[in-house]
C-alpha cells in the first residue's frame, strides 16, 4: 500500500509539472481524464491511489503553472489574475522574482491550512445551511465592492455587464469545457495580442536569491496578504463561481490597495488555499468546488478522517517538492527568455492556445475566444482593472441563485 501511494505521489508530481508547463492543458482535463478510465485501472490501483495522484497533480501544478503564466502570459482560470502585474514585472526584468513571489505565496497557503483545518471541521457544518441561503446576496455584494473601488465607476460596471452575459452564454452552449475559451481569451490571448501589437521587448532578468526577495519585501506586506487570503479563501472555498482568482480579488478589494508584487504573493495563498480547502469541503458538507475534488468525490463518494489526514499530508509534501522544482525551472527560464523574440514567442503562443480551443471547444468555442479576446483588449484601452472581468462567472451564478 505503502508502495502505491510513493507511486501515485511521484506520477502525480511529474504530471503536475507537465501540465503546469504546458499552457492551455489545465488540472481539470487531467483529472476527468483519469476518471474516464478510471474503471479499467480500479482493477489494479486502489481508489485512495488514483485520489493522491489527484492531489499531488493539484498542487504541483499550482506551482508550476506560475511560470508560463508569467514568462509566457498564458493562464487558466486559477492564475489568470497574476499575469497582469506578473507580465509587467517580466518586463522589467523582475520576471524570476514575480515566479518567486507567487510561489513563496503558494508554500504559506499550504501552511495556513494546517490551522484552518481544525477551524472547517469545528465550523462549517455548522454555518453553511446559513451562507447557503444568502450565496446570491454575497456574489451581488462582491460585484457592488469591485465597482465602488474603482476610479471610473462607468466604464467598470460597462465590463462587469459585458463579462457578465458573455460568461452567461457560454456558460448555456452546453460546451464540455466553456472556461477554456472564455477566460484564456479575457486573460491570456487580449495579452499576448496587446504585447504583439506594442512589440513589447522583455529586459534582461535578474535571478536574485530568496533571501533577498524576503529582504526586498516587507513582513507587514506578507502579513497582509496573510490576512486578506484569510478573509477571502475560506468563504470562496464552498461558494460557487469563486475560484483562486477571484478569490485574490476579493481580498484585494477587502484588504485595500495592494502593490504588483503583494497582490502576487495573495494569488500565490489563496491558489493552493483554495485548492486544498476544497478537499476539507469535500470531507465535511460533500460539496466540490474544483475539479479536482469533483474527480476525488467521484473515486471516493465519502471520505473518512483517516483520507482527509493523507490527503493533507500528500498537498504538505507536495507543495515543498514543487517549490523546489519551480525554483530550478524558473531560472532557466530567466535566463532563455532575452534570447528568444518576445513578439515571436507570444504569437506561437497565441496560435498554440488557439488551437487548444479549437481542438476542445471546437468552432463554437472558438467564437467565444475570440469574442472573449475582444472583450479582454477593450479593458486594457479603457484601463479598467482586468478584475472587473470576473464578472464572466460572479453574474451567471448569480441568476442561476435567483432564476
Amino acid at each position: 500500500m505503502l508502495i502505491e501511494i510513493l507511486l501515485a505521489f511521484i506520477a502525480g508530481t511529474l504530471m503536475g509539472v507537465f501540465t503546469g508547463l504546458i499552457p492551455g492543458i489545465h488540472i481539470n482535463l487531467v483529472a476527468f481524464f483519469l476518471l474516464t478510465i478510471s474503471a479499467i485501472l480500479l482493477p489494479f490501483f486502489p481508489p485512495i491511489s488514483l485520489v493522491i495522484f489527484i492531489v499531488s497533480l493539484s498542487i504541483t501544478h499550482i506551482f508550476i503553472d506560475f511560470i508560463p503564466t508569467i514568462f509566457l502570459g498564458a493562464p487558466n482560470e486559477d492564475t489568470s489574475l497574476s499575469i497582469l502585474p506578473g507580465h509587467e514585472m517580466l518586463i522589467a526584468g523582475q520576471g524570476y522574482e514575480a515566479v518567486m513571489l507567487s510561489v513563496l505565496g503558494a508554500l504559506i497557503g499550504v501552511i495556513l491550512l494546517i490551522p484552518l483545518i481544525p477551524l472547517f471541521i469545528i465550523f462549517l457544518p455548522a454555518i453553511y445551511p446559513y451562507i447557503q441561503r444568502i450565496i446570491p446576496l454575497i456574489l451581488i455584494l462582491i460585484i457592488l465592492i469591485m465597482i465602488l473601488f474603482e476610479k471610473n465607476k462607468i466604464l467598470t460596471l460597462f465590463i462587469v455587464l459585458l463579462s457578465g452575459f458573455l460568461g452567461y452564454s457560454s456558460l448555456n452552449l452546453n460546451l464540455k469545457d466553456p472556461l477554456l475559451p472564455l477566460l484564456t481569451g479575457l486573460f491570456g490571448s487580449s495579452s499576448l495580442v496587446t504585447s504583439i501589437t506594442q512589440k513589447t521587448t522583455i529586459s534582461k532578468q535578474e535571478i536574485i536569491s530568496i533571501k533577498n526577495i524576503l529582504g526586498k519585501n516587507k513582513i507587514s506586506s506578507f502579513i497582509k496578504c496573510i490576512f486578506a487570503s484569510l478573509i477571502a479563501s475560506p468563504l470562496c472555498s464552498f461558494l460557487p463561481a469563486l475560484g483562486s482568482s477571484q478569490a485574490s480579488a476579493v481580498g484585494s478589494y477587502v484588504i485595500g490597495k495592494l502593490n504588483k508584487k503583494e497582490f502576487l504573493i495573495l494569488v500565490g495563498i489563496v491558489s493552493t488555499l483554495v485548492m486544498s480547502l476544497s478537499f476539507v469541503t469535500l470531507y465535511l458538507i460533500n460539496k466540490s468546488r474544483t475539479g479536482s475534488a469533483v474527480a476525488v468525490s467521484k473515486l471516493i463518494p465519502l471520505l473518512s478522517q483517516s483520507d482527509l489526514a493523507l490527503i493533507t499530508l500528500i498537498i504538505i509534501i507536495s507543495a515543498v517538492f514543487s517549490f523546489v522544482i519551480s525554483i530550478l525551472i524558473a531560472k532557466y527560464f530567466s535566463k532563455i527568455i532575452t534570447k528568444i523574440s518576445y513578439s515571436k514567442l507570444s504569437l506561437f503562443i497565441l496560435t498554440f492556445l488557439t488551437l487548444i480551443v479549437i481542438i476542445f471547444s471546437g468552432i463554437i468555442g472558438l467564437i467565444i475566444y475570440v469574442t472573449s479576446t475582444a472583450l479582454g483588449i477593450l479593458c486594457i484601452l479603457l484601463g479598467v482593472k482586468r478584475t472587473s472581468l470576473m464578472g464572466c462567472l460572479l453574474i451567471p451564478t448569480i441568476l442561476i441563485y435567483l432564476f
